[in-house]
């Protein structure tokens, strides 16, 4: 085996993260790059040599909205740029998103399965090729995908007016719960 990857800061992040929040269980890297990022496993759940575990794929984004004169009410925004087919054929159990504001030094995670947040895509009229991916976290603790929003809308999610279901990622914002599940803490 020959290294010629290194983790990147969004794993990094999430590793940490998980270490600290959930002791006992182990995070692992894989040795080559196979769509997944990390591998997380429990070994306390293990029962007849079978150790619980869930994969995940990281996607990191620096904050964008820093000096942008947005609203103080948006704590972060991140920009992903994702290929449709990588989405669609994702072997990761779940994919995490991670936004680090840099002003605070803090972090949030949209912690999703592939084919919920493909299918979110498909009712934003994204079906192929390349998606462009603008994640806003609120102060109130909302999240919201942005892309193609007009600045009226953009105003009303700052204000906390704006309604949109599936625009709406409030219900994966910092929810390890799928991942909970998955390896039976």
């Amino acid at each position: 085996m020959k290294p010629i990857f290194t983790i990147h800061a969004g794993e990094y992040l999430v590793a940490s993260h998980l270490e600290e929040k959930f002791k006992g269980l182990q995070i692992w890297l894989p040795s080559s790059d196979t769509g997944i990022d990390l591998l997380v496993t429990n070994p306390k759940a293990s029962s007849q040599n079978s150790v619980r575990a869930v994969s995940l794929q990281v996607k990191f984004s620096k904050d964008f909205l820093g000096n942008k004169g947005v609203s103080s009410k948006i704590k972060a925004g991140g920009w992903w740029t994702f290929k449709y087919d990588k989405i669609e054929k994702s072997p990761a159990d779940l994919w995490v998103l991670v936004l680090y504001r840099f002003s605070h030094r803090d972090y949030d995670f949209v912690i999703i399965e592939p084919h919920e947040l493909l299918e979110r895509y498909k009712n934003l009229g994204k079906t192929s090729g390349t998606i462009q991916s603008y994640v806003w976290v609120t102060e109130t603790g909302k999240c919201w995908e942005t892309r193609d929003l007009r600045n009226a809308e953009k105003d009303q999610i700052a204000n906390g007016a704006f309604k949109d279901s599936i625009r709406d990622l409030s219900q994966f914002l910092n929810n390890w719960q799928p991942l909970q599940k998955r390896v039976e803490l």
